[in-house]
């Protein structure tokens, strides 16, 4: 049988924080504050909303432990995030802050028991769906930062950088 555990599952989030690390390296500092639309976010803002979104996961399923998310206070939680994304930070900071919360992460990730990951997570009444698994949710800390990466090499696009990926893919063939 083909498995996709709680390793699978640390070095997939890994790669995929690898790769927005290279883009927040690739940026230079003073495109930090280049906003693709009137009420954007910054690529500043950006990179730390990706830096700090799996605090939302962390706090859920390893802190609280929580079996439903009724009561759970997502706006508060969600306020405190984007609060943080407004602190001005230099590119430094900002590129550390991606390095560390994404080690913590995938660290929690790794150790975790198959019996966890398949423990449904109850969504309030009137959701849907009712409920999720847990390796559903931690998964999606993933496929978040995935979607907001992509917003990311648009705006490189925009900048007049060429992303990472495509360089790569430039520089090698690929059979399927």
């Amino acid at each position: 049988m083909i498995y996709y555990g709680s390793k699978e599952l640390a070095e997939s989030f890994r790669t995929v924080r690898k790769n927005t690390i290279v883009i927040a390296e690739d940026i230079p500092e003073q495109h930090y504050g280049f906003r693709a639309a009137p009420k954007a976010r910054t690529v500043a803002q950006m990179l730390v909303h990706i830096a700090l979104m799996p605090r939302l996961g962390e706090q859920i399923h390893f802190i609280e432990r929580r079996t439903t998310l009724e009561g759970f206070d997502f706006f508060g939680s969600m306020g405190a995030l984007t609060a943080e994304e407004q602190l001005v930070r230099p590119k430094g900071e900002i590129v550390g802050l991606l390095r560390a919360e994404g080690d913590k992460f995938a660290q929690l990730l790794e150790g975790l028991s198959e019996d966890f990951l398949s423990q449904r997570v109850a969504y309030p009444q009137g959701m849907m769906p009712p409920s999720k698994s847990r390796f559903e949710m931690l998964m999606s800390v993933k496929e978040h930062e995935m979607h907001h990466r992509g917003q990311l090499m648009l705006m490189e696009r925009q900048l007049g950088i060429v992303p990472h990926l495509t360089r790569q893919m430039g520089t090698r063939s690929c059979y399927f």
